[in-house]
């Protein structure tokens, strides 16, 4: 797939990076909750807040860090998006439309996703990860509403890269490090689901639910980027254990799974990197 953007779209913003930090971009990541210590291990880091980027948005979510890190990963060019902004901030689906263009527009050819999600397995508990193989939107809103070009009829079938995960898989196994494979479900949030919206979940074929990545998916294929996708467990979905389920829960057990998924990563980034992946 060549991508429905117009080519246009992200340039001043990709623009503004360059001017900061220009080197041929491969990669972005996307992090979610947990993961900030990643952008940490960027090399040569050029960190700008997303305030000051041209038409980029700012996530309103504690955790978050809201800013672009530019520099090598594992001797890989890369954009970390360190922070999301979510459709429940805003009520709008495409709020990261401007961020993936900009990856697009630097040259970028591969997105990594990642987020903190509840899991419908009880044998994929909290501190546990989970590579994404499809998902359910359930939210009903699609970014692509209101695009006017027929490009907004995105393909799904191939939204996670078949290769993208074989090469997640192959880390995970140099690392020694499990890695569930699922299907993810969107809810909008912010109120998480109810025990019967996961009993509903389940029978949809659900493995894992939570408030993000799906519209980022969508965008990035209808740029031409190609995707893969990780959720760190940071609990059991609502009502297998009875229990509550808080945000200070998601932040306090996303760094387990999240230090697992470093590790993928970076092996990921590395085999890229001596051509392998």
């Amino acid at each position: 797939m060549s991508g429905g953007g117009t080519g246009r779209e992200g340039a001043e913003a990709a623009a503004f990076i360059r001017a900061r930090c220009d080197l041929p971009f491969a990669v972005g990541i996307v992090l979610g909750s947990g993961l900030g210590s990643l952008a940490g291990a960027v090399k040569d880091a050029v960190r700008i807040p997303y305030r000051e980027i041209p038409g980029f948005p700012v996530s309103s979510v504690s955790g978050h860090a809201a800013e672009a890190v530019a520099g090598t990963l594992e001797g890989v060019p890369v954009i970390v998006f360190s922070g999301r902004v979510h459709f429940f901030e805003s009520g709008d689906s495409a709020a990261m439309r401007v961020p993936l263009a900009t990856l697009k527009a630097l040259g970028a050819d591969t997105l990594i996703l990642t987020n903190a999600a509840g899991s419908l397995r009880a044998e994929v508990g909290p501190g546990e990860i989970m590579l994404i193989t499809d998902h359910i939107a359930f939210s009903g809103r699609n970014p692509l509403i209101g695009e006017p070009t027929d490009a907004r009829f995105v393909g799904l079938t191939e939204a996670y890269d078949a290769k993208l995960r074989a090469a997640f898989l192959a880390a995970a196994g140099a690392e020694g490090v499990k890695l569930a494979s699922g299907v993810y479900m969107w809810f909008s949030g912010p109120a998480f689901e109810t025990p019967a919206e996961i009993r509903m979940a389940r029978i949809l074929g659900a493995d894992a639910v939570g408030m993000s990545t799906v519209p980022e998916v969508i965008l990035a294929r209808f740029f031409g980027l190609r995707v893969a996708a990780v959720s760190t467990i940071t609990n059991l979905a609502a009502g297998m254990t009875g229990a509550e389920l808080s945000h200070d829960e998601t932040k306090e057990l996303a760094p387990v799974g999240a230090a697992k998924l470093e590790r993928v990563i970076r092996r990921f980034l590395r085999e890229r990197a001596g051509g392998r992946a």
